[in-house]
Order: C-alpha cells, then sequence, then structure tokens
C-alpha cells in the first residue's frame, strides 16, 4: 500500500501496520480486456439511465438502485480511475493535494484545483460536508481487515447513512482483475467503454507491458524496489505489489527478501545495514511520504555507497497505481524507462 506517513499502526482487526496496508495497493497481471468489464455479471448491471448493480466486495452482497447515482462520493485513487475513463464525482476524501497545492500522485489526472474534498489525510472526513452534497453512493477501495478505505472506522456508519457503500477489493487480486472491476464501475456511472479514448488507454496498457519485457530481454539485470523512510530502507516483497509482480511475471528479475514482515510487504533494513543485497538498479517508491533520491544522496552516505546509487542507476516506481489502464500503462512506462537505462554493473 502507499508509504504515506510513517509506519504507526492503525486501527486494525487483522494486524496490519499501516504501512503494511499501504503495501497492499500494488499487483499487476498482464494487460485486461475492457470487454470483460461489460460481462462480468458478477459486477455490475444496467448503465445510463437504467437500473443500477454492483457488487460490494466486503459483503459480497450487490447494491441495488433504482437509477444510475448522479451524486457519487469517491476515495481519491478510485476517484482517478473513474476520471480516466471519463467519469467524474461530486466530491473525494483520501491525499488529494500536496501542502504547495499540487496534485498528491494518488490523484492521478484529475484537475484538483476544481474538487470537492472531504478530507485530505489519514482520519480525515468531513462527514457534515458530504450530508450537505446528498450523495447517492460512496465508494471506496476495501483492503482484508479494513473497511472503506480512509473513511474512518469510528464515522463508518454515521457515513453509511448518507449513502450505500461498496467496496472494491485491492489488495489481493491481480492488478487486471482491479483494473477490470474499475472499469466494471465507471460503466455501470455512465461511461463508454467503447470509445476511442477508453480503446487507446487499453492499447497503453499492453504496449507498456510489451515495454517492460522487450527492456530486459537480452539484460541480464538485478533490479531491487525499495521505500525510504527515515528508521530505515524497505526492501519491497514483489509478490506482494501487484506493479513489480507484473513486471516479475513479464521477466525482470527483482530482489526478493529473505526476512519480509509479517503481512510478507516489507524486509526493513537498518540505515547501516542496507548493503544486504546487491543490484544493478534501484527503485524507489516515489510515493508521499518516501525520502526523495535527492535527500538520500545528500543525507545519508550509507545510500550513496551502495554501487546502483554511485552508477547513477536510481530510478522511481508507485506501489499504488491508479487502477485504470491509463494509470496501470503509466506505471509499467516508469519502471520501463528505469529497465532500459540501467545496465548490469558486475
Amino acid at each position: 500500500m502507499p508509504l504515506r506517513t510513517p509506519p504507526l499502526l492503525v486501527p486494525s482487526r487483522s494486524g496490519l501496520t499501516r504501512r503494511g496496508l499501504f503495501a497492499a495497493g500494488g499487483g499487476l497481471g498482464a494487460a485486461s480486456l475492457l470487454a470483460a468489464c461489460g460481462s462480468d455479471e458478477d459486477s455490475a448491471e444496467g448503465t445510463g439511465g437504467g437500473s443500477f448493480s454492483f457488487l460490494d466486495e466486503r459483503d459480497q452482497k450487490h447494491v441495488e438502485l433504482e437509477s444510475a447515482p448522479g451524486t457519487v462520493v469517491a476515495f481519491t485513487g478510485l476517484a482517478a480511475a473513474l476520471y480516466d475513463y471519463g467519469v467524474e464525482v461530486a466530491a473525494v476524501f483520501g491525499p488529494t493535494t500536496l501542502a504547495d497545492g499540487s496534485p498528491d500522485i494518488q490523484a492521478g489526472r484529475m484537475p484538483v484545483e476544481n474538487l470537492t474534498v472531504l478530507g485530505n489525510a489519514w482520519g480525515e472526513f468531513d462527514v457534515e460536508k458530504c450530508a450537505e452534497l446528498n450523495p447517492e453512493l460512496l465508494v471506496s477501495h476495501y483492503y482484508e481487515g479494513f473497511d472503506l478505505w480512509f473513511v474512518p472506522e469510528e464515522r463508518l456508519k454515521e457515513v453509511e447513512s448518507l449513502a450505500p457503500g461498496i467496496g472494491i477489493e485491492v489488495s489481493r487480486p491481480t492488478i487486471d482483475e482491479i483494473i477490470d472491476r474499475h472499469a466494471a464501475l465507471a460503466e455501470a456511472l455512465g461511461a463508454d467503454l467503447d470509445s476511442a479514448d477508453n480503446a487507446a488507454g487499453v492499447e497503453q496498457f499492453g504496449n507498456a507491458a510489451g515495454g517492460v519485457a522487450a527492456a530486459v530481454a537480452d539484460k541480464p539485470l538485478k533490479a531491487m524496489a525499495v521505500g525510504a523512510w527515515p528508521d530505515g530502507l524497505y526492501i519491497a516483497n514483489p509478490p506482494t505489489f501487484n506493479v513489480l509482480a507484473k513486471c516479475v511475471e513479464l521477466g525482470v528479475d527483482f530482489v526478493v527478501p529473505d526476512n519480509a514482515d509479517q503481512n510478507g510487504y516489507w524486509e526493513l533494513l537498518s540505515w547501516e545495514n542496507i548493503d544486504k543485497y546487491e543490484a544493478d538498479a534501484l527503485f524507489l517508491d516515489v510515493r508521499t511520504g518516501n525520502i526523495t533520491a535527492e535527500t538520500l544522496l545528500a543525507d545519508y552516505p550509507t545510500w550513496a555507497a551502495l554501487p546502483a546509487v554511485e552508477a547513477g542507476q536510481v530510478y522511481g516506481w508507485n506501489g499504488e497505481p491508479v487502477y485504470s489502464h491509463i494509470g496501470g500503462a503509466v506505471e509499467l512506462e516508469r519502471i520501463t524507462e528505469g529497465l532500459g537505462a540501467a545496465q548490469p554493473l558486475g
């Protein structure tokens, strides 16, 4: 899941840390097809002005409405995926803007200056402001052991009294499955999945996957994906991050930590011991809250001494992509750029 704040424990019934949860937001499969979205009988029925039915994956029950909702409130990352398919929501909650007003990476391509934001950080949700909108539907991501993502648990009942809620599971499915679910929701809310823009998004995603494979086809490159925080360097475990899992499927050789945490997401190395694994290329988490590459180089001598850093082979990755075809493509393209530029150091 996203590494956006220090690794504090969050209210949980499963014992997951917030960092562990933030890790869960990545896991890409092969390029998916929009056609599958429209035919998924378990996901959505009825579009446009007809009845609305969509599966809430928290309890595996459908939310049924007499007509497609016109006033939708959504978690920022989910809203960003809907936006890519041509659907705009009435308000968002979750990391949307940075301190300077620029978009958080979770906001994707949405024009944040035009958004109604009900909460911009963990624990924030303006219920009164939400009520004034008279919402007809509230949608968010769903992680096992939690409820609607970024809705404060102590206010969940109050929020869901305003409008029915739908959770889309993002902790275990492949990215193809997750993207298809987001596309299906967009279609249920009126998106035209056959539009030229959406067809181009599917093509971009497929091309991006091919680009990853091509970048390492004839290159024996060892890569390592990490997150940098004051308490140490976090080594990502590829199988638990969708985008990394997709890259492994496409032929990328990522370091697999041998001592991942209890949730399987990260191995934490102290700054004195970050040279435990050898890697030709480092991929540094670009999500808000991570220490930047510039700060690491200036202030962390053990980082600066790593062979990949000395060679200038440090690139970016995002463990929490926007779950649209365009959003998935952007993250695969980001990794492809680094893979293409890096060379084996052996």
